[in-house]
């Protein structure tokens, strides 16, 4: 993981290059997570300070949205779909299948550091239902089968050490 300072300067020049936005708070967390991979806890007070807000108020929003993390993901993001469209038509069975393979629940990451599974309420993918999301490659029309060897094929490959 990086350094303390290191992760203070590219939180502190993100905020301080977003806080003139309307409603900066998510643009600049945002950033923070696709930057780093997370939200560290030491981003909150730095952003906070930024924004003139209180650490509750961005910690209330961090909180809030399952989109942000606060740890470090694996080095794959496996989302299940659990909109309406995705459950009417076996996502849940996905669910099952993600976690019995992987032995972890949601919000978690495998002890290999290779997947974080997460759910995701909505893909925009439901004439393809159910769907999953590999890091940025949304696989529609999945089922139990090719979650399975989608997750081997995942597990398969070369973990890069963070």
């Amino acid at each position: 993981m990086e350094n303390a300072a290191y992760i203070a300067e590219r939180v502190r020049n993100i905020a301080d290059g977003q806080r003139d936005l309307p409603g900066a708070l998510l643009p600049i967390l945002h950033a923070v997570q696709d930057a780093l991979g997370f939200i560290p806890e030491a981003a909150i007070p730095i952003i906070a300070e930024v924004l003139n807000l209180s650490r509750a108020e961005v910690h209330g929003v961090v909180s809030f949205y399952h989109h942000f993390r606060r740890q470090l993901p694996g080095q794959h993001i496996v989302q299940i779909c659990r909109a309406e469209s995705c459950q009417a038509v076996g996502a849940r069975a996905l669910e099952a299948e993600a976690r019995a393979q992987l032995g972890i629940d949601y919000h978690q990451t495998t002890a290999d550091r290779c997947i974080t599974l997460e759910p995701v309420y909505c893909l925009g993918n439901c004439a393809c239902s159910p769907a999953v999301r590999v890091n940025d490659e949304i696989h529609g029309l999945m089922d139990a089968a090719k979650l399975s060897a989608l997750l081997a094929a995942l597990r398969s490959q070369v973990v890069e050490v963070r």
